[in-house]
């Protein structure tokens, strides 16, 4: 899927991806299995999920004998990006530090987590703004009520 537009994924999807990402090659059975162990999902269940996530492009099948084998159609890591690049679409550009540092407080971390963090905002110090502009429409600009500044709209 390289230069196309990736597939949106539910969270019941991100299940199942999870376990293929993990096992690499895998059968419908396996994936209900684990699934199961976790979810308490039936195979159907299970079986709908691979289905949309095969149209989707995101798991592609091979048939063996008389069953099917699911691999991943894209990495884990880049759905990460596309997720995590993503979630900054849909907010104001002056929320993007407030809504990363909301995330750094929910998160539980390791002192090696904070320690990559604290190195990633010093390099980022580095080539900070003094400002960074809104990239709202008129009409859903908070900027006034979150920030206590009118933006340029």
């Amino acid at each position: 899927m390289p230069n196309e537009e990736k597939p949106e994924i539910t969270d019941s999807e991100w299940e199942v991806m999870r376990v293929v990402w993990t096992l690499q090659e895998v059968t419908s059975k396996e994936i209900s299995a684990v699934l199961q162990a976790k979810k308490d999902w039936k195979p159907a269940t299970t079986k709908t999920f691979i289905g949309r996530l095969v149209k989707k492009g995101m798991l592609t099948t091979e048939k063996i004998g008389n069953r099917f084998i699911y691999r991943a159609g894209v990495s884990e890591e880049e759905s990460l990006k596309t997720l995590k690049s993503g979630l900054f679409t849909h907010i104001c550009s002056r929320a993007v530090g407030r809504t990363i540092a909301d995330l750094i407080d929910e998160a539980v971390l390791s002192h090696e987590d904070i320690a990559l963090l604290e190195q990633t905002l010093e390099t980022k110090k580095k080539h900070a703004v003094d400002y960074i502009p809104c990239n709202c429409v008129p009409g859903q600009c908070t900027c006034k009520k979150e920030h206590g500044k009118n933006c340029e709209h």
